[in-house]
């Protein structure tokens, strides 16, 4: 009698880690309140890229014969501003500067942050001090308060703006990075590679940043729409982006004169502000419980 045997092949590293994403991804698209709010965030992205080819008016175009026209006035959907600018215009085009200013600090923030993070949680001892101390500075101040004090000191100005929330969001993704890394280090398949030879960097980036990168990433996409809130109140203060640009902060700070006089028009670039928030809220919500296996 002759045996067949035949080898069991197990999947690896690669494959358990595609495995994953995609059980992530079907999660999330089963939520629909998640696919909602992707979808409202993909027309709104949408829009401001492909304004120019939308067929609308010159945001910068304005006539003081129109102004303060209200909603639903022909050619002009959503009316004008105090200066006979269009409305629908101005929206379109100031999504992509607040989209601008609300993703990018969150992204250079969550690059820096994590680096430090997984340094300080991996490498511990003086080097941890030395970089969570320095982090705790920071917490001293409320956001708000350090992103005016940090704009006002270098002035306004879209890269300041830009500076200022960069370092404001860099702290509690530091904080975020070293807990989870602190918790990982420990684990059986990191000592697993240590006692292997791998080297501290390889461990780091191989082993390390793989399993706690969700975690910090989900954080991260919680923080765009406090940017957003943070970007604009900048912009209402005068802080951030310069007049004419189309940006939603400062639509709010030259609208507010009109606000007893055709308060619909004054309050849309508010109106877009928090639908924006809250979509980024709720989808980084969904994507938090998608990443949980255990739910």
């Amino acid at each position: 009698m002759s045996v067949i045997t035949q080898d069991i092949v197990q999947p690896g590293p690669a494959t358990r880690t595609r495995g994953y994403w995609a059980g992530v991804l079907r999660r999330l698209v089963r939520d629909p309140v998640s696919v909602a709010c992707a979808i409202v965030l993909l027309l709104i992205v949408l829009a401001a890229i492909l304004a120019p080819w939308l067929g609308l008016h010159d945001p910068y175009q304005g006539s003081m014969i129109r102004r303060l026209r209200p909603i639903g006035t022909p050619g002009y959907p959503l009316g004008t501003d105090e200066l006979g600018r269009d409305m629908l215009s101005r929206l379109v085009y100031g999504g992509r500067l607040t989209l601008y200013i609300g993703l990018l600090p969150v992204g250079l923030a969550f690059l820096i942050g994590t680096s430090l993070g997984i340094i300080a949680g991996y490498v511990g001892g003086l080097v941890n001090q030395a970089i969570m101390r320095t982090i705790d500075v920071f917490y001293a101040f409320p956001s708000v308060l350090l992103a005016v004090a940090i704009s006002g000191a270098l002035g306004a100005g879209i890269f300041n703006s830009l500076l200022s929330l960069t370092i404001v969001f860099i702290p509690p993704i530091v904080r975020v990075a070293e807990s989870v890394t602190t918790s990982v280090r420990s684990l059986d398949f990191v000592d697993a590679a240590r006692a292997s030879g791998a080297g501290q960097l390889t461990i780091m980036r191989v082993h390390v940043l793989g399993n706690v990168l969700g975690p910090i990433f989900v954080y991260a996409t919680s923080l765009i729409s406090v940017c957003m809130i943070l970007a604009a109140g900048l912009s209402f203060l005068g802080l951030g982006t310069k007049p004419p640009e189309p940006e939603w902060g400062l639509m709010l700070n030259t609208l507010r004169t009109a606000i007893y006089i055709n308060p619909w028009v004054a309050a849309l670039p508010g109106v877009m502000i928090f639908v924006v928030s809250i979509c980024f809220n709720l989808l980084s919500d969904g994507l938090r419980s998608a990443m949980d296996v255990r739910s």
